[in-house]
């Protein structure tokens, strides 16, 4: 049977927020079973807030998380990272609002989790199964989720930008790729905006050594991880978002032109449509994510 996992021992790293620039530092410790992901303010008396749906706050340029007014920020690239390596309880302890960006990606995390391996637990994990189509649309953006025995998630985008354009990409996490082909891929910014977002208080930790710049006809810090790692990004990102289901997920994901306020969308329409999903727990020879396995 597939069993939950955590990590084996406290792994630990610092760096500055993206949004804040403030500097943080990140501490992940085993979390018991059935507790899944919780983040703790170290600088608040040890606050807990749950990475839940229910916790959602701000989901414009991160998705960020907030309960009784407490906030954790830019959680996305840790929580994919989780998923991407069957992690399901950790207790993530922070000393300031914003996770570190480190360097744009998920893999320093994927790395760190790797270094000190994972530990089965004695509980059996439980998967969100979708029984029947869940879309939520907005004009020409599109996200849907439909019944599959494996977690596989297709994204496309659309810039108008001479190295993006349009980029689709497609990744079933039940083949083990997520280390290799999406854990690498950063995030990125358009050089042109940068002056407007920092005036409304966002991306004042951003650096070439942590975001991917474009300048109006290229790349300001070259080279690209992949040809088509912008795209990859937006596959990491929804990832980690659709994570704060609460558990992984038994379905095939379709996205077009979304973001992260769709994919949070679609988090809160399919927890509140019982009737879309059940929760089950699977056979060894099931096909799930096989780094849940490892």
């Amino acid at each position: 049977m597939q069993f939950e996992q955590t990590i084996r021992e406290a792994v630990e790293c610092s760096g500055v927020g993206l949004h804040s620039g403030v500097p943080v530092c990140m501490r992940i410790l085993s979390g018991a079973p059935g507790t899944g992901i919780v983040f703790r303010r170290s600088d608040l008396d040890g606050f807990v807030v749950e990475a839940t749906g229910r916790n959602v706050a701000k989901v414009s340029y991160a998705t960020s998380l907030m309960k009784k007014g407490v906030l954790i920020s830019t959680t996305e690239h840790l929580l994919s990272a989780f998923i991407g390596v069957g992690v399901d309880n950790a207790v993530v302890e922070l000393n300031n609002l914003e996770l570190p960006i480190l360097d744009g990606s998920a893999l320093p995390i994927v790395e760190m989790v790797q270094r000190v391996g994972l530990r089965r637990q004695k509980r059996l994990r439980r998967y969100l199964r979708v029984l029947k189509p869940v879309e939520v649309r907005e004009g020409n953006k599109f996200i849907g989720v439909y019944p599959a025995e494996s977690f596989s998630v297709s994204y496309t985008i659309n810039f108008p930008h001479p190295m993006i354009g349009e980029e689709s990409f497609s990744v079933d996490l039940s083949r083990g790729d997520y280390a290799q082909n999406i854990a690498p891929a950063r995030t990125f910014g358009f050089l042109h905006e940068a002056e407007a977002l920092r005036s409304m208080g966002l991306i004042r930790g951003a650096s070439e050594e942590n975001a991917i710049v474009l300048t109006p006809d290229g790349i300001k810090n070259p080279p690209l991880r992949f040809a088509d790692e912008f795209v990859r990004h937006k596959v990491l990102d929804l990832i980690g978002d659709l994570s704060l289901i609460g558990h992984q997920v038994l379905g095939r994901v379709e996205a077009v032109l979304a973001g992260h306020a769709m994919h949070t969308a679609l988090v809160q329409r399919l927890l509140r449509d019982r009737s879309s999903w059940e929760l089950a727990t699977l056979s060894e020879e099931a096909k799930v994510p096989a780094s849940a396995s490892a």
